[in-house]
């Protein structure tokens, strides 16, 4: 079994952090608002700090619970999740904005529905 106080704390981080993005992320209509302004740029800057974040927290829970909180919720693409992650912090430079456009409106909600489950599964 795994520490469910710990767990809980790592849950809270990463709902922390999805919800910076939903916020950045709030007046950005299309990929290209990321690149047209200095702006749209702290955006994505900001943005991609709190996928980092969150692929890292995911990693650090899966050590934490041995690989068994994912399984619970097998319609989020958790290896995909913790590698984009990888892809931010060793490959900033070549970053598609589509891809992170695509990442917050598409994938983010469903990871924040199952994380919040998660929490609530734990407590």
């Amino acid at each position: 079994m795994y520490d469910s106080e710990l767990v809980s704390e790592i849950l809270s981080q990463i709902l922390e952090a999805a919800g910076r993005i939903e916020r950045r992320f709030v007046s950005i209509a299309k990929a290209d608002d990321f690149l047209a302004t200095e702006a749209g740029i702290d955006k994505l800057d900001g943005i991609c700090m709190m996928l980092i974040t969150i692929g890292e927290s995911l990693k650090n829970l899966d050590k934490v619970t041995g690989g068994q909180l994912f399984f619970t919720h097998p319609e989020v693409d958790w290896r995909g999740a913790k590698g984009m992650r990888d892809i931010i912090s060793h490959h900033y430079f070549d970053l598609n904005a589509e891809v992170v456009f695509s990442v917050c409106q598409e994938r983010l909600p469903g990871l924040v529905q199952a994380v919040t489950m998660m929490l609530d599964e734990v407590a």
